[in-house]
């Protein structure tokens, strides 16, 4: 099912996924954040860290969009990590007060951005080239997905259904491209959609269940919708 999304769909749900992050994030005493999260060898101190360091990733995206001069968000995987690890030994004031600005330094500077600009190739973390729309969408993942990881009670039922539909759209491409895991045909009961990932395997398994529930499995974070054993997937994001 190809994807159906709009720049002012992806704006729209980065604002949203930004507010349920920090609001989730207010919930959480300063203690709780030295636990660990379902996010395997990260703590709440990591996820923090890798949020704050994404807004600042996208944000030399969006210098690139503004200006033409090309800024990549990262200069390395490997310098991806240390940020990570540097940046988990911060105080929590300080993680939560980088997390904060940098979240609104990154929604100022795609405010300013202009028809043309929006239309501007960048390059994402992975290589691929894309128009500066995507930007917001990559954001909205980000802060969506995460505040589900930070464990404050907030799960993918709780999300927007149509960025859900578009996540599990993306995900599905995702590991499709990929065709490294098992072949599936999921079909959600709560909307009309069905989506088809290559991979490996005769005929596809079929895997069944709410848009929530789809995407928490495909996003490596659930064993199968409902509790119903599917083949196991690794985390995405």
């Amino acid at each position: 099912m190809a994807a159906r999304r709009s720049l002012a769909d992806s704006l729209r749900w980065m604002a949203e996924g930004t507010g349920t992050f920090f609001d989730a994030l207010a919930r959480l005493p300063d203690d709780r954040l030295d636990r660990p999260t379902a996010l395997t060898g990260w703590t709440g101190r990591h996820l923090l860290a890798h949020v704050a360091a994404n807004a600042d990733a996208l944000l030399n995206l969006a210098h690139w969009a503004s200006t033409g001069e090309e800024r990549p968000m990262y200069t390395s995987f490997e310098q991806r990590d240390a940020d990570i690890r540097t940046g988990a030994v911060r105080s929590p004031a300080e993680l939560r007060s980088w997390a904060a600005t940098s979240a609104g330094l990154l929604e100022k500077r795609l405010s300013g951005l202009d028809e043309w600009q929006w239309t501007r190739p960048v390059r994402t973390a992975q290589g691929r080239t894309v128009p500066a729309t995507e930007i917001p969408w990559l954001r909205a993942r980000e802060v969506m997905v995460h505040a589900v990881d930070l464990g404050a009670g907030v799960g993918f039922a709780d999300l927007p259904p149509d960025f859900l539909a578009a996540l599990v759209d993306d995900i599905a491409a995702k590991r499709s491209g990929a065709a490294d895991g098992p072949a599936l045909l999921l079909k959600a009961t709560d909307h009309d959609g069905t989506w088809h990932v290559s991979g490996t395997g005769d005929d596809p398994v079929t895997v069944t269940g709410t848009l929530a529930e789809l995407a928490a499995y495909l996003s490596g974070r659930a064993t199968g919708p409902g509790g119903r054993p599917a083949p196991a997937l690794p985390r995405w994001l």
